[in-house]
């Protein structure tokens, strides 16, 4: 915070940062007369909606003093925003300002008496935030004057002679050296020791921690030619120092890193291997993107930032020379996406393929950088003398730890991509000396660009596509389907390094229907075509820092507000032939995900004309939304460079990765999963194989595919085999070797093949036997035994079934007692196997607690077994199996029961009686002393016995000392547990976020209890769709459960064997505690998730209703349009801001009566606020301006809802009542 003085004398301290839009009413309250004479008539919130950069200055009591926003164009309209370059260099002589170097501004207001230092410490934090930027300018109308305390920063621009602009307006220019000049870099002497010293011993730490022990004196004195020191210095005084090495390491940055995009920082060479020789397996006529599609991956497995370009034959620019340099990049450097899952363990003469790079070391590196705070964001200044001083480098290079803060001068490099199974321990940053030039320019493409954008192009996987899109553009400004399209170019002394192509989001309506782009954007400010869709966007790599400024310019010369660039999932057939497929951008680690938006299921027969456009509900396919916009491009992100590794794809690891993927403020570089069949979600959605397993609905294809996890996160595929805490790093599949800085173990338990007693099947089952079962079997598991743990494991059994079985004759056995065996039944009987030849066969329980845990579901579910033909034998013990002439697959399994023995003839197997920690996984852990008592041993936050690793999900249990053993991760919601392990660590890394104060030492003996619902759901025998949602609790028997005293209340309508059975339960606070539903129809999963938590009254009076005799079909009920604003993703924000108007009208000290209820207009006001605002998702509401029932419009053809009793309190929130006439339009 800097300290500031008011014109009074009155010292106090100020702070600046960006503003936000709760800004805007005290923004407004600091206008003064003379604001709109200066600036126009401002509308502030869209103002900051289009700001390249809005900053408001705070003083020490957090009330805001003054604001100032900058645009790329100028104020006053006084051009086309896309035109003002020409029409500055028109009218105005002897500036050198460019769209790279110059901002405007259109708006800075301030308390009267901070208006002088507001204004300096406003422009010059404006040139500290952007490096790049050297000018502010501002126009203001000819006869209007500057308020006082802005008169010293800014100075007039005398016109042209023959201008008559000058007339109207006067232009004035604040350069960036009247505030924060750019320093002068010099040879380091001896005599600069006394000035660095005191700034090196204040950062001796971090200096310490980022570049290892250093001795200033020596690095002043011992300079030769390859040792260099350089000092910058401010009035005479050295305020930053910087040591130089041109002994550059090469072979080993090749070893760790993906330096394909800089050519392995060497010269080039006749006899360079670049790329894997072609082998002449594609068929002549193939589609050329094919071709690239099936190139061999690479091994990397980190965000490849740079797209390949041509070569970066700059020449010179004003400031300095470059050397040509070629960047042949192979096509593994094409990939933006943060890591294609490759198993770096196979295919060793592809997938291992390194370029061989045999031309001499072409790279020096920053071995030290010292400077004083205040001159931070300078740093860069040292770069121009560093390549004057190597003048036969053409890459510079900084290596720093994993766990160091990116520092302002990292953000002009680009990071090299480590390999997965780097253990350097250290981020290497590169800079081309090209990256230097200040000529790079962003204008439209034109014909005579073609052949520069075709060379730039040529190496990429979609290299036709682009050319041909920017070929459309110079030629038709249209694509085929008559969308219009833009081009644009981006040339550094003349020569083409970068392209893009754009259109109109025609789709957004879609687009802001189910993504959360209202987290970035104000959507009403914005117009229809403004919103831009980013097809490609491709950029030499050596130009990697303007990457947002390209950006910044293509919104400009678009008249574009935001840019939504989609990623699409891999299993859609044909990709690179898709017309909704484009090509993978450099730019996406410059645009912030989107959280999409949980969508309502409709009743579409119900509601009938007064369902929602078709335009929100068609199906569509589900992407992955990247968005920029005006005000976030140059915004940068947090980056953290910590090596997260996950362990596990679990829905507890998947959770985890998706909340710090979507955490607003942090890019997080080096997420690492590594699991035995990599990301899930990789097949269509729809396929039969995956109702094998129970589903928990943490995460659904539509999910995967709008997370895009491989866009973020580095997948290994194998299985962790040991765990080296002293070097920290995984062993993979006993071969491979990754490191990390936290380990996340997420592996969940997995059903293990169950080794038979070996007991005489002559013999019931004794205490004896059952005393040392289960055990895991340990040989050579048979192919036709089968333990399902995920949908490759079911994927690969059921194409075994077609190939070996369904055709056949032979028996399958489903053996165990979880609810796994009824889905995997129901599968079989689907696959076309006939029920006589399937054998269901249960084991023992281990509770009297069984897996459906409902009587009447089970009956019916046991009648659809009957009735198929599967024969279901209870209480049998695994004793023995027989190997027939092939000793790898099981012929006969026999058991034991308590009367007589079970002997079967078997052609598959499947186990689902021992459900455990995977052997490698226990065997991993224990080997690397962490505590294991059954399972992995954690506390109340995650922490394991070493601080570095963390785990969580049902791998674990609470330590001991919580006296809560029967309290386990497996009794909460997966997401919900995911959630917030990723929370417990947020803090470790997120500045903004305060870690959270030590609890005292009573409630750090508790563990914590979440809220989130348990679901498990499937398609049982019968064809019943199943659905159980329930509150974290331990089991307990219905029966039981029913006969305490405060148990609730239920309410079933229909029965299991009709298929229309509905079972609601209630707290004995009337909060809905669990849900279970079984039908022949489908179950709008998403839909009855929000009834769970909600309060009887709000589900519109339902027990009054259902006392009656209102209600005999739930699922009926609950397809009434009155419930659809309670699915609604928003109303849980609507239930919060009622809430919150309660509490605060409730009278100090007295119960919440009805007379001190609050008035109607009090919760009216925000309930059709929330409709209105939300119209096109919930039509079917008709708002009332007059407090009374609100009514919703019935479906054509059908009663409206029945009036209820209006209540008091946020339960009565919404009561409905009269039916009003259907509209004829939807």
């Amino acid at each position: 915070m800097d300290t500031m003085t008011s014109s009074r004398r009155n010292a106090g301290g100020v702070s600046v940062r960006r503003t936000e839009s709760h800004d805007v009413p005290d923004i407004i309250s600091l206008f003064s007369t003379g604001t709109e004479g200066v600036f126009g008539r401002v509308n502030v919130m869209f103002l900051l909606e289009k700001s390249n950069l809005a900053l408001t200055l705070c003083n020490e009591k957090n009330e805001v003093i003054a604001h100032a926003a900058f645009l790329d164009y100028p104020n006053w309209n006084i051009t086309d925003q896309a035109d003002w370059e020409p029409f500055l260099r028109k009218n105005y002589t002897n500036h050198k300002c460019t769209p790279l170097n110059t901002l405007f501004m259109h708006l800075f207001v301030a308390k009267e008496e901070y208006a002088a230092g507001c204004s300096r410490e406003t422009v010059r934090r404006a040139f500290i935030l952007l490096p790049e930027l050297q000018f502010i300018l501002l126009f203001i109308p000819a006869e209007e004057n500057l308020e006082p305390g802005m008169r010293g920063v800014f100075a007039v621009m005398p016109p042209a002679p023959a201008s008559a602009v000058g007339i109207k307006f006067t232009l004035l220019v604040c350069p960036r050296h009247r505030c924060h000049p750019r320093l002068h870099v010099r040879q380091a002497r001896l005599e600069d020791y006394d000035d660095l010293m005191p700034i090196w011993t204040h950062q001796s730490k971090t200096l310490k921690k980022t570049f290892g022990e250093y001795l200033l004196v020596d690095l002043m004195e011992h300079q030769d030619e390859e040792n260099k020191a350089a000092v910058c210095e401010v009035d005479g005084t050295a305020v930053g120092f910087m040591s130089l090495c041109s002994q550059v390491n090469v072979s080993l940055f090749q070893e760790c890193f993906d330096l394909g995009p800089f050519h392995g920082l060497c010269k080039q060479h006749a006899e360079d291997v670049l790329q894997v020789p072609r082998k002449p397996s594609v068929q002549e006529g193939e589609d050329e993107s094919n071709q690239t599609s099936q190139k061999p991956e690479p091994v990397s497995c980190g965000d490849l930032e740079c797209v390949p370009g041509q070569d970066a034959a700059v020449q010179e620019d004003v400031a300095m020379t470059v050397s040509p340099t070629e960047l042949p990049l192979d096509d593994g450097s094409t990939t933006d996406s943060k890591a294609s899952e490759t198993c770096p363990f196979e295919n060793k003469e592809e997938g291992d393929f390194r370029p061989l790079y045999r031309g001499a070391p072409n790279a020096f590196c920053i071995r030290l950088l010292c400077i004083d705070e205040a001159y931070e964001t300078r740093s860069l200044d040292f770069l121009h003398y560093a390549f004057e001083v190597f003048p036969d480098r053409d890459f510079c290079v900084i290596l720093v730890p994993h766990h160091v803060p990116e520092f302002p001068l990292l953000r002009s490099f680009a990071r090299a991509v480590p390999f997965c199974t780097c253990r350097l321990g250290r981020e290497l940053y590169v800079l081309h000396r090209a990256g230097l030039l200040t000529s790079f320019n962003v204008r439209k493409a034109t014909t005579n660009d073609l052949p520069g954008v075709k060379t730039l192009v040529e190496t990429l996987s979609l290299s036709d596509r682009i050319w041909n899109d920017s070929r459309i553009f110079t030629e038709a400004r249209r694509d085929p389907d008559g969308m219009p399209v833009q081009a644009f170019v981006a040339e550094v002394l003349d020569q083409i390094v970068g392209v893009s192509v754009i259109r109109d989001e025609m789709d957004i309506e879609y687009v802001r229907s189910h993504y959360n782009i209202e987290d970035f954007i104000h959507f009403n400010c914005y117009q229809q075509e403004e919103h831009g869709h980013l097809c490609h966007f491709v950029l030499n790599p050596v130009f990697h820092r303007y990457t947002k400024h390209f950006l910044k310019e293509i919104l400009r010369l678009a008249h574009k507000s935001a840019l939504y660039y989609p990623v699409y999932p891999r299993y859609v057939e044909g990709k690179f032939q898709s017309p909704c497929a484009h090509s993978l951008t450099s730019a996406l680690h410059y645009m912030a995900p989107v959280r999409p938006r949980r969508q309502i299921v409709y009743p579409l027969r119900e509601l009938g004309v007064n369902a929602p456009s078709e335009r929100l509900c068609k199906d569509q396919l589900s992407y992955s939304l990247n968005l920029t916009n005006r005000k976030l491009v140059l915004e940068s992100k947090v980056s953290i460079n910590t090596r997260i590794v996950v362990i596990g794809a679990s829905d507890v690891g998947i959770s985890f990765l998706e909340t710090l993927i979507f955490w607003p403020r942090l890019k997080f570089n080096n997420l690492t999963l590594i699991s035995v069949h990599g990301l899930p979600g990789k097949d269509p959605p729809g396929s039969k194989h995956r109702r094998f397993l129970i589903h928990s609905h943490c995460f659904n294809d539509e999910d995967y595919a709008q997370m895009s996890l491989c866009s973020w996160v580095n997948v290994v595929v194998g299985k962790m085999t040991g765990i080296n805490r002293a070097a920290k790093y995984v062993v993979v599949s006993e071969e491979k070797k990754v490191p990390y800085d936290y380990l996340v173990l997420c592996t969940g338990q997995t059903y293990q093949a169950l080794a038979p007693t070996g007991a005489d099947i002559k013999l019931p089952t004794d205490s004896k036997v059952m005393s040392e079962w289960p055990q895991r079997y340990t040989g050579k598991i048979p192919s036709n035994h089968f333990t399902l743990n995920d949908e490759q494991d079911c994927l690969q059994a059921a194409r075994w079934l077609e190939e070996n079985l369904v055709m056949s004759r032979g028996n399958v056995i489903v053996y165990g007692n979880t609810i796994d065996i009824y889905t995997t039944v129901e599968t079989l009987l689907s696959l076309g196997i006939a029920g006589s030849r399937i054998h269901l066969v249960q084991p023992p329980l281990s509770s009297d607690v069984t897996c459906v845990n409902n009587a009447e579901v089970e009956g019916a579910v046991r009648g659809a077994l009957a009735q198929a033909g599967v024969a279901v034998h209870g209480d049998s013990v695994l004793a023995q199996w027989g190997e027939g002439s092939d000793p790898e697959l099981i012929t006969w399994a026999a058991f034991t029961t308590a009367t007589n023995p079970l002997k079967l003839q078997c052609s598959a197997f499947f186990s689902f009686a021992y459900k455990a920690v995977d052997y490698e996984t226990f065997k991993a852990v224990n080997d690397a002393c962490l505590v294991f008592d059954g399972r992995l041993v954690i506390d109340a936050k995650f922490c394991t016995n070493d601080v570095s690793i963390r785990a969580a999900g049902p791998l674990t249990k609470f330590s001991r000392r919580y006296c809560r053993d029967e309290w386990t991760h497996s009794n909460f919601s997966s997401k919900e547990v995911g959630f917030e392990l990723a929370a417990s660590m947020l803090s470790l890394f997120d500045p903004a976020l305060q870690p959270h104060s030590e609890p005292p030492e009573g409630p750090d003996r508790l563990i914590p209890m979440y809220k989130g619902c348990k679901v498990k759901g499937g398609v049982l025998p019968g064809g019943y769709n199943y659905l159980h949602i329930s509150k974290p609790a331990i089991p307990i028997r219905l029966d039981v459960e029913l006969a305490q005293c405060d148990h609730g209340t239920e309410i079933i309508t229909g029965e299991a064997g009709h298929g229309n059975y509905f079972r609601m339960h209630f707290s004995k606070y009337n909060m809905v505690d669990s849900i279970t539903c079984f039908s022949k129809e489908p179950i709008p999963v998403s839909n009855y998730l929000c009834l769970y938590g909600q309060h009887e009254r709000l589900l519109n009076d339902l027990y009054y209703r259902w006392r009656n005799g209102q209600i005999t079909d739930l699922y009926s009920y609950f397809r009434e349009p009155w419930s659809m604003a309670i699915y609604h993703d928003r109303f849980i924000d609507l239930q919060k801001e009622l809430r919150q108007i309660l509490i605060s009208e409730q009278v100090p000290g007295q119960p919440p009566t009805a007379e001190h209820s609050p008035g109607p207009p009090a919760l009216l006001e925000p309930i059709l606020r929330f409709l209105r605002r939300h119209r096109a998702h919930l039509p079917m509401y008709a708002p009332t301006d007059t407090y009374g029932p609100l009514r919703t419009q019935p479906a054509a053809g059908t009663e409206g809802p029945k009036p209820g009793r209006a209540g008091h309190g946020a339960s009565a929130v919404l009561v409905w009542g009269a039916a009003t006439p259907p509209r004829n339009t939807p």
